[in-house]
């Protein structure tokens, strides 16, 4: 008898898991329905910005797999279709599609319902000209009210990193960006000595600042953005951006029953199974173990929903795949300025019980004669009574913010800053100093912790 999967969500995670099922199990062993809300599936949600800021050309150049792709692969993909409601006993979903709500059967259901975007409750919120990044249909409506309105003055709400790639993307478009952010620093994910790197190179590209500062709401003039209320005063807009971050999708599993863990997402065991049986979850709208604080976090990154993705569709297809969690690696930039992390900051650490310390080396990106070479600073935080890695941060120019994988890998493996000075790391001037900025940071953190015996 023909096994029944059910996928909602037709981005990274969930059409991870459908094509992985699929390759493992034929249409005549396993039937594949994928429902999405939108238009696009399997596109590129981190590229958003960069198609907005003309990097990339087009729409269709973020989009991995097409709608025949799927049909190909005998999936089932029915886009526009919202799934309102599951009912695990029933093992059914409902669905609200171009022709109406109907009951879809499963026996294996994957929930990829992503996350849901931070929207302000203040007077205005729903004025003209406020727009969010989340998905493609935004990038594609944001360009084309760039090219409709002309819009001369850009404010930019939340100082992260699609923040951060939203202010470049306004300043590429030649408008005058202010960004908000009720943090004292950009980047609040880094420490403030580092944030405030970020800070200063906002500045040094024209961006105004505005932290510190409540978001209070928007004027309007006949439905159209004006204006921006902060608790510091208004500021002139033709055109918002929000980037205030996201919540997990969990709604949906929430009212079906299904546990939810603290950070309000998806609770799952390593093979990505829910409370629920025959019932999977994957993408942002899960939680996950962080393995350096040992603690649930809600990550959202395209990287992840990826492979829990794949981990899914492997387990459905007959096979055995487990996500272990995850140490927090990002990396972003703002025009020249490169900035990444991974691990825990230092007030991270200490909320985690750890007693930490952090050193701040500045090199460069290659040999210091080499031309090109760019500055880079690398801050290590360690434990004070073992010496173990338990994050990194980097700030600089191009050629800096890739090195944070060296880290991350030092980190997954639990290696302490005395065995990363012995790292076997590439050099060759046009890509190094001699000894790399993550070797320098490592020795200038064993030296750190030798003093503390």
């Amino acid at each position: 008898m023909t096994t029944r999967l059910v996928v909602i969500g037709g981005d990274a995670a969930g059409m991870s898991a459908a094509s992985q099922a699929r390759r493992r199990r034929p249409a005549d062993d396993l039937a594949i329905v994928a429902f999405e809300r939108g238009q696009h599936v399997s596109y590129s949600a981190c590229g958003i910005p960069y198609l907005v800021a003309g990097d990339v050309a087009s729409p269709d150049d973020l989009v991995a797999r097409r709608p025949a792709d799927f049909a190909r692969m005998d999936i089932d993909l029915r886009l526009a279709s919202t799934v309102v409601g599951i009912d695990v006993d029933r093992r059914s979903v409902l669905v609200r599609g171009p022709d109406g709500e109907y009951r879809e059967p499963f026996d294996q259901l994957v929930i990829a319902t992503g996350g849901v975007p931070a929207r302000p409750d203040v007077p205005g919120a729903l004025s003209l000209g406020i727009h969010g990044v989340q998905t493609l249909e935004d990038g594609i409506r944001l360009l084309g009210y760039l090219d409709r309105h002309a819009p001369k003055r850009a404010v930019v709400v939340g100082g992260g990193y699609i923040g951060l790639e939203m202010a470049e993307a306004m300043l590429k478009h030649g408008l005058e960006v202010t960004l908000v952010d009720g943090a004292e620093q950009p980047m609040r994910t880094l420490d403030p000595d580092m944030g405030g790197l970020i800070a200063d190179a906002l500045r040094a590209e024209g961006v105004t600042l505005r932290l510190g500062e409540r978001l209070e709401g928007f004027a309007s003039h006949a439905g159209r953005v004006t204006a921006v209320h902060t608790s510091g005063g208004e500021i002139p807009a033709d055109l918002v951006i929000l980037g205030l971050g996201t919540r997990p999708g969990s709604d949906l599993a929430r009212a079906a029953g299904i546990d939810i863990g603290q950070t309000g997402g998806i609770r799952t065991d390593r093979r990505m199974r829910t409370s629920a049986d025959g019932v999977w979850a994957a993408g942002d709208c899960v939680e996950t173990l962080h393995l350096v604080s040992q603690r649930p976090v809600a990550i959202a990154l395209g990287t992840h929903a990826n492979k829990q993705g794949r981990a899914v569709g492997i387990n459905i297809g007959g096979g055995y795949a487990t996500f272990p969690g995850v140490v927090g690696t990002a990396v972003s930039k703002l025009c020249n300025t490169e900035v990444a992390r991974t691990g825990l900051s230092t007030a991270e650490a200490a909320a985690a019980g750890f007693s930490s310390f952090g050193v701040v080396t500045e090199s460069t990106t290659r040999a210091g004669y080499f031309p090109g070479a760019r500055k880079i600073k690398t801050k290590i935080i360690a434990e004070r009574t073992t010496g173990r890695l338990l994050g990194a941060q980097i700030v600089g120019e191009e050629g800096a913010a890739k090195r944070i994988d060296a880290l991350a890998v030092a980190l997954w493996h639990g290696m302490t800053v005395e065995e990363m000075t012995s790292l076997d790391l590439s050099y060759a001037p046009p890509f190094a100093p001699v000894w790399d900025p993550v070797l320098i940071a490592a020795r200038k953190a064993a030296e750190a912790l030798g003093s503390f015996s």
